[in-house]
């Protein structure tokens, strides 16, 4: 005998079968029969936003942390679209999760029906599969064909749209086992093939100067401990993409910084130095290569996904098809006793290059602990490092904040993410609150530009709601900074579109339910954030800062002139 359930109960039990603890959005009308089934369903919450772009962006966040899925949820037409930009982020960098949509009746989509729209046109470019489920019949086996998109290969957001009736009708019990059988499985990665180890052994041994330039993927593949050990068996530096920080600590004597539009001159240098790339997790993607204009010698390119492979610079690269961390591993063990004199014969190149790290850093020293008034950022990022738990999780927000990131040292992996691909303003602040459902002891702070709190400004509400232990750095220079400093710098001091008048984000944070002040000196910084991490309780710091220090020509991510 059948026990009827609804198909947003069938819904809901597939998801806790996933795995899935969250799902994050704001609710309407066409969402109720999976929200309200959530209310008894032990091991999985709704949590609400302000907005359902903080919604899609918590997704992200929690599959950057974590690896698994959550989901977020709209409804039909404006909810939909709103969720938009936080899925485009999670699909570019590669973070998993389900989007839930919500539709109106079946026989009325398409029709001219209340806020009426066709959400798998519009979300399909931005997730990796998205289709309608229209009958009670396939919600199991689309859930389930949605969820193996989402974890296998490259991962990242999939798209599932409701028939209202489908969801709130009454369907057969189907059998929903409680931990779902696919999860055994689908994180599984493919080895490298034996023979092109072989091959990409020899090459590496062969090479003066090889240089491994992590990608996303290392974070991805939580790869940090193996690649580095191949980094120390055969003597070669390592450099990242600016969407592959945090995959290694910077404070690893191998690792050299971020390589990018605006990376830093100390890993510029590195890749300049090289006779071959090992492009790890690496797209070799526009911003990584300045939009292709970067010159490279011979590529070794090593992904999950074998259409990324020779996509860009296909005339120098050789490919491998593996998992990272098992190709790292599998290729010490190629080498073998090979390995000693090839990091002897590099010792010399790397002792110099260390050399100049040790520059680098010096470079961005602050000169003075209790500097008042406007403040520099890189000062502000530096002294933000000096008093943060060593367990910090830094999470800059796009523009600015994430260029005077690469002044924060990171000693160890999976404590730093930020968007690159989409470089969605807003992330900072819904991705922290992520990351306190996760751990709510563990010290977040999220580096936020006031052009991108204002864009995120209602989920203070949500913060101050959720709690945990994050404290929230603000750079007001009263405009969208990167843009307006490269308008300075290419339009002869033309600016149009990026002021704004004066806004005191601590009363705004106070109004809201969170702790805040404005900080006009390095000194109360670094005093109220250790305070704030030692409280546990979310704080927000709106530091006023000097305009005129300019990421575009700041002196630690300009490389030095030839010649």
């Amino acid at each position: 005998m059948s026990n009827p359930k609804t198909g947003g109960q069938l819904v809901v039990d597939m998801l806790r079968s996933f795995g899935v603890e969250y799902v994050f959005g704001v609710v309407g009308g066409q969402t109720l029969a999976i929200t309200d089934a959530i209310i008894d369903t032990p091991g999985i919450e709704v949590v609400h936003t302000r907005h359902e772009n903080a919604a899609a962006v918590m997704m992200d966040a929690y599959g950057r942390l974590t690896g698994k899925p959550a989901a977020c949820i709209s409804t039909t037409g404006p909810g939909a679209t709103n969720l938009l930009t936080g899925i485009g982020g999670a699909y570019r960098d590669s973070s998993p999760g389900f989007v839930l949509t919500c539709n109106n009746n079946g026989e009325n989509i398409h029709k001219d029906d209340a806020q009426n729209a066709d959400h798998v046109e519009l979300i399909k470019p931005l997730v990796k599969y998205s289709r309608l489920v229209a009958h009670a019949s396939s919600i199991k086996q689309a859930m389930e064909e949605a969820y193996v998109n989402a974890l296998t290969g490259n991962p990242g957001p999939v798209h599932l749209d409701f028939a209202r009736d489908t969801i709130e009708g009454e369907v057969a019990n189907p059998s929903v086992p409680e931990t779902h059988p696919s999860r055994d499985w689908v994180g599984e990665r493919p080895s490298a093939n034996p023979v092109a180890l072989a091959r990409v052994a020899e090459r590496v041994l062969a090479a003066e100067r090889p240089v491994i330039w992590l990608g996303n993927g290392g974070n991805r593949a939580r790869a940090s401990d193996d690649v580095l050990a191949l980094a120390d068996a055969l003597g070669i530096p390592v450099v990242t993409t600016f969407n592959g920080i945090g995959s290694v600590p910077t404070t690893h004597p191998r690792v050299f910084g971020a390589v990018s539009r605006m990376g830093t001159a100390l890993s510029g240098q590195v890749l300049g130095d090289a006779d071959l790339v090992l492009a790890l997790g690496n797209s070799l993607n526009a911003v990584s290569t300045g939009r292709w204009k970067r010159a490279l010698p011979e590529v070794i390119q090593v992904d999950v996904d074998p259409a990324m492979i020779g996509r860009y610079y296909s005339e120098v690269t050789q490919g491998v098809v593996s998992d990272l961390g098992s190709f790292a591993r599998d290729l010490v063990t190629a080498v073998g006793d090979r390995a000693e004199a090839a990091r002897q014969g590099r010792a010399e190149w790397l002792a110099s290059l260390s050399k100049a790290r040790t520059v680098w850093w010096q470079g961005s020293e602050v000169r003075d602990p209790d500097a008042e008034g406007a403040l520099s950022p890189a000062d502000i990022v530096r002294t933000l490092r000096e008093v943060a738990p060593d367990d910090t999780l830094l999470i800059p927000d796009a523009g600015n904040p994430g260029v005077w990131s690469f002044l924060w040292e990171i000693t160890r992996p999976n404590s730093y993410i930020k968007p690159v691909g989409f470089g969605n303003m807003g992330f900072a602040l819904p991705s922290a609150i992520a990351a306190s459902l996760i751990d709510p002891r563990r010290p977040v702070l999220a580096l936020i530009g006031d052009g991108s709190l204002g864009m995120s400004l209602g989920e203070l509400e949500t913060l101050a709601r959720v709690g945990g232990n994050v404290c929230v750095v603000v750079l007001n220079d009263s405009s969208y900074g990167n843009i307006r400093q490269e308008q300075e710098l290419h339009f002869n001091g033309r600016t149009v579109g990026v002021d704004f008048g004066p806004v005191d984000y601590g009363m705004a944070a106070r109004a809201m339910g969170v702790g805040g002040e404005v900080v006009t000196s390095l000194s109360k910084l670094r005093q109220g954030v250790a305070d704030a991490f030692a409280a546990g309780e979310p704080v927000l710091f709106d530091v006023p800062i000097d305009r005129d220090v300019n990421a575009w020509t700041f002196p630690s991510f300009v490389a030095p002139r030839k010649g």
